[in-house]
């Protein structure tokens, strides 16, 4: 659905991925005026790349209030979403190939329980019993229950409904220039609103060279249906190692199971490439890992790889709120690979600002200015290319 815009709006939103469709959402059942601005596909770019994995991550405070605040979110959004969003509660698997990763695993569960969650350790045995596909020769693992798992399109696309039916008025178009309470369209129009969020993800420098998102590369296959062959997601403890590396190529075995029987594999990452080609290279590597941990993969047939890029920070934190610089300008970018997991908590905490409410979580650790220090806006035509 397109709307012919207006001039003025409370709130325009650029980018339709799913932090951006929450974002319009929340926005909207805040009564406000909003305008959501795509140029593509709604739930497209890395919203639809990715893997859907909903899980708490506790690489430091601020990363695990966010997640674990939002799995909340998603928990209550659950029982509306539509049967296409395919949400499963699997439960992840953090698996211990050795005692030192085992030992990691023990340190994850007295953290959790900390904070009043549940998890559970698994030894060999238990390991085998629980996903009797993986390899021998592991020494355990950690399930956690409470995670789940998501197809990120749908769910993006459900949302962007839900906030047009409350008045939201989505438009198709390309962004050329988002500043000082301004959006230009590339048709000529121009939009106004006291707030402008870029939600752009790993695009979100188009509007203002200086913001801080670095492109990070992924890749992903799915093989053919073969029910019961994976029964929760399944990651390598070595993952957290890959996932906060910001200078090598990594790899590290990330297996989610589908409601269709199908297997997703991940994962990896790269810095520093723009082309979105999968490459074979990176793509054996990644394959390889996932066999060693579930040797079973080597009889199922891969149906389909893909690419996508992350939008990486460099504390490894997303960009939640308003440029120093612009106070029109809110940033809702930057939250690598973590971005469904919590698109909904970054929602939740612009609206709080918006309406001047005291957030759940403290805002203070994903404001933009830990990273931007003042500085005169860049012009969008010498910045980057246009984009929503």
């Amino acid at each position: 659905m397109s709307t012919a815009p207006n001039s003025s709006y409370d709130a325009i939103i650029v980018g339709s991925g799913i932090v951006g469709a929450a974002c319009a959402l929340a926005c909207a059942q805040e009564r406000m005026h909003v305008a959501l601005i795509e140029r593509g596909t709604i739930g497209g770019g890395a919203s639809a790349a990715g893997m859907g994995h909903i899980v708490v991550l506790d690489g430091s405070e601020a990363e695990f209030a966010l997640s674990s605040h939002s799995q909340t979110l998603w928990h209550q959004l659950a029982a509306e979403l539509p049967h296409t969003a395919e949400y499963a509660q699997a439960g992840t698997l953090w698996v211990a190939a050795d005692e030192e990763e085992f030992a990691e695993a023990e340190r994850k569960l007295a953290y959790l329980r900390q904070h009043n969650l549940s998890g559970a350790m698994l030894n060999a045995k238990g390991l085998a019993e629980a996903e009797p596909n993986l390899r021998s020769g592991l020494t355990g693992g950690l399930l956690v229950p409470q995670d789940s798992v998501v197809y990120p399109p749908i769910v993006a696309a459900y949302l962007v409904e839900k906030a047009v039916s409350l008045g939201t008025t989505l438009i198709r178009a390309e962004v050329t220039h988002l500043a000082n309470g301004e959006a230009h369209l590339s048709d000529g129009a121009i939009l106004r609103a006291p707030r402008l969020i870029n939600a752009t993800g790993a695009d979100a420098p188009f509007c203002m060279a200086t913001i801080p998102i670095q492109k990070r590369k992924g890749h992903l296959a799915i093989t053919d249906r073969y029910p019961g062959l994976l029964r929760h997601q399944v990651v390598e403890l070595g993952y957290m190692k890959s996932a906060h590396s910001i200078t090598a190529d990594s790899v590290a075995c990330n297996l989610q199971p589908r409601i269709t029987g199908q297997v997703l594999i991940g994962s990896s990452r790269q810095f520093g490439v723009d082309d979105p080609a999968v490459e074979h290279a990176i793509l054996g590597r990644m394959l390889r890992r996932a066999l060693e941990y579930m040797p079973a993969l080597e009889h199922c047939k891969i149906i389909r790889t893909w690419s996508g890029f992350r939008a990486a920070t460099p504390d490894k934190l997303p960009l939640i709120g308003p440029v120093p610089s612009d106070s029109t300008l809110w940033l809702a970018t930057g939250h690598e690979g973590l971005g469904i997991t919590t698109s909904l908590a970054t929602a939740e905490l612009l609206a709080d600002t918006f309406c001047n409410r005291k957030p759940a979580i403290p805002a203070e650790p994903y404001l933009p200015a830990r990273l931007l220090a003042e500085q005169t806006q860049t012009p969008a035509a010498t910045a980057a290319q246009p984009h929503n």
